[in-house]
């Protein structure tokens, strides 16, 4: 054999395997997305679920119950049915195809990167599901089961599925460079400005800045919270796509900036109150999650513990701020908390993933981009998401206020949605 034939065969040998592995299953990344998927699942049921159950009124708990699981249903079907199509085919800057539309084509050996698409669609389909579920604390305790329904399954399609497919889809914002690792933009400012819509169009609750409206069962709430917060790890984690080390920062800065975020809240109420709450401190926990969730793959952990204190103090002031000076009845604090944090999770992404910032440095920006130039398409991704959320949810929740009508009557309200909506009650007593 000639030296350059043999030469040629020899790296052929040596490097054929790695071209092959590329294109075959990893049973180690397979194994974790299949465990994220079940966490983040978690997150929506039980977890939010019972996290916003207790923070309503007793008259209301299982509807709220019932809004988490219907959601899930609903969003499951819909993501299979063709959410996942628009969300993630080929299409062109603004949404996908239907070429993917009832999972066309998507067989038990189709594969997305190294792990089964599958499994990439079920992953997928967890965070179309805890999306629209998180708006349901921005309209609980008056709204029609019926109107919870519709609404859920129309924005699912219109809003969060064309930015899923901007921003990880192969859309423009993710063209332009937007960082969002686990969904900033995609998942909390839709859900929080979606939020913040329909507690400006459905008006207060009956009471709301005259009484008290406490939680009815904050025990609840903090079985929910700490569901969240394990669950979370799949949903920033996993979103990595593979068991590495991109794996591990994302879980250990998830964790830092939410043990952060609670301690920061909690910080702030004790001293201005002279107590920290109960309700405080898992609130500053959601809150430091939420904002590190779009940093999450980029930050390292200074920057992380920087991101939970900013969530802290941000997301506490914005939350006092809605009650008691734009006095919006968003019942749950979903776009002070969610929304909020969001903006400013993505926000910071571009400056704290820099590899430029000493102890606060992150995995370093693309070659060439300064951190003003990354903020500047981080600003972009931020008022994008927030325009098309607001103004096609406003829509919605119009033409459905037209159709079946939004908000129970006021004696509906003061019976209660349980049985209103339901014939049953959360407890007998």
């Amino acid at each position: 054999m000639k030296p350059m034939a043999y030469v040629i065969s020899l790296l052929g040998m040596m490097f054929a395997p790695q071209w092959a592995l590329a294109q075959e299953l990893n049973p180690a990344n397979t194994a974790w997305i299949l465990t994220s998927t079940a966490l983040v699942l978690f997150m929506t049921l039980p977890g939010l679920a019972l996290f916003y159950g207790g923070l309503v009124r007793s008259k209301n708990v299982l509807s709220v119950l019932m809004q988490c699981f219907s959601i899930t249903c609903v969003a499951s079907l819909l993501w299979v049915i063709v959410g996942y199509s628009i969300a993630f085919a080929d299409g062109n800057g603004f949404m996908g195809s239907f070429s993917k539309a009832f999972l066309y084509g998507v067989a038990e050996d189709s594969l997305s990167g190294d792990i089964p698409e599958t499994v990439f669609v079920m992953f997928q389909m967890t965070f179309a599901i805890i999306t629209p579920a998180l708006v349901v604390g921005g309209f609980a305790e008056r709204i029609r089961f019926s109107a919870v329904m519709l609404f859920s399954a129309a924005w699912l399609l219109v809003v969060y599925a064309p930015v899923t497919h901007w921003v990880w889809g192969g859309g423009w914002l993710g063209q332009m460079g937007l960082l969002d690792f686990a969904g900033g933009t995609v998942v909390h400012i839709t859900a929080g400005v979606a939020a913040l819509v329909a507690a400006v169009v459905l008006g207060k609750r009956q009471g709301f800045g005259q009484m008290a409206l406490p939680p009815h069962n904050l025990t609840m709430t903090f079985t929910g919270a700490g569901m969240l917060w394990v669950g979370w790890f799949g949903f920033n984690a996993g979103s990595a796509l593979a068991a590495n080390g991109d794996a591990g920062m994302a879980m250990l800065v998830t964790h830092l900036s939410a043990a952060t975020g609670c301690l920061t809240w909690s910080a702030i109420e004790w001293l201005k109150f002279g107590k920290p709450s109960a309700l405080g401190a898992v609130t500053g926990m959601v809150a430091g999650l939420g904002t590190i969730t779009p940093a999450s793959g980029y930050v390292g952990p200074g920057g992380a513990i920087a991101i939970g204190l900013a969530a802290g103090i941000v997301c506490f002031y914005c939350t006092l701020a809605m009650k008691t000076v734009w006095k919006i009845d968003d019942s749950l604090d979903v776009f002070p908390v969610h929304g909020v944090g969001g903006i400013l999770g993505t926000f910071l992404a571009g400056i704290f993933a820099s590899a430029d910032l000493g102890v606060f440095s992150g995995q370093g920006l693309a070659e060439g981009v300064s951190i003003a130039a990354q903020l500047k398409v981080q600003l972009i991704g931020i008022a994008a998401t927030f325009a098309y959320t607001a103004v096609v949810t406003y829509v919605l929740f119009k033409v459905i206020d037209v159709l079946i009508g939004l908000r129970v009557s006021p004696d509906e309200e003061s019976e209660g949605l349980d049985l209103v909506g339901h014939n049953e009650v959360g407890y007998d007593l």
